[in-house]
């Protein structure tokens, strides 16, 4: 038989590498503290945690989560994150993605973070499928960016507004013999866009659906 003091042990360093859930069944993919479970691609310099955020600025780079849940590979989910943009800055969140060591991921779609850079595709787009003209938060201000994923069907709310509500049609991932961004299954990842744009992220948590 174990002995009780071994046990408890046991318990706590299986809570310790656990990840955190938080109530109604959103489970934390970053702690707060460290980019543990998040594996950065060709500059890993442009992320670092401050203040309990992901700090993301330095050259072009990107954040894939590569930790345990669901061995990051998500299909169906609820994700949320907090985030705050500084003027002129760029960012943008992967879903259905997978890691590669360069360039803009090629694999998945891209949920716009802008606010005020010079791209027009603002914060909330479906990048380059669905875009969302309007600016519906500010600068240097927490806001929270919501991803569902459901079937064929992706839904982006700003601060519970809902600006995209996207159905992706049958057989978009073929196109004159050539492949396009559609949805599969896959990571997250957050993007590190240029030495000019400096954006936070905190509370990153996803909640897998059936």
């Amino acid at each position: 038989m174990m002995k009780p003091i071994v046990c408890l042990l046991m318990a706590a360093l299986f809570l310790a590498c656990s990840p955190s859930r938080t109530s109604k069944g959103w489970i934390n993919l970053f702690d707060g503290k460290t980019l543990n479970g998040w594996r950065a691609s060709e500059n890993p310099s442009t992320f670092r945690v401050e203040d309990g955020a992901i700090v993301v600025h330095g050259p072009r780079a990107h954040l894939f989560y590569d930790g345990a849940v669901q061995q990051a590979n998500f299909k169906n989910f609820e994700f949320r994150t907090r985030v705050m943009t500084t003027p002129g800055s760029n960012s943008g969140i992967f879903i259905h993605t997978g890691y590669q060591e360069t360039g803009w991921p090629e694999k998945g779609y891209e949920v716009q973070v802008n606010n005020s850079q010079s791209d027009w595709r603002r914060t909330g787009s479906l990048y380059a499928v669905d875009d969302v003209k309007e600016v519906y938060v500010k600068d240097n201000e927490w806001y929270t960016e919501y991803i569902r994923v459901e079937g064929n069907r992706i839904t982006i709310k700003i601060n519970d507004r809902t600006v995209v509500d996207y159905t992706e049609p049958a057989g978009v991932e073929k196109e004159q013999g050539r492949a396009l961004k559609h949805l599969s299954s896959g990571t997250i990842a957050l993007q590190g866009h240029d030495p000019n744009s400096k954006v936070y992220f905190k509370e990153v948590q996803i909640r897998p659906l059936p």
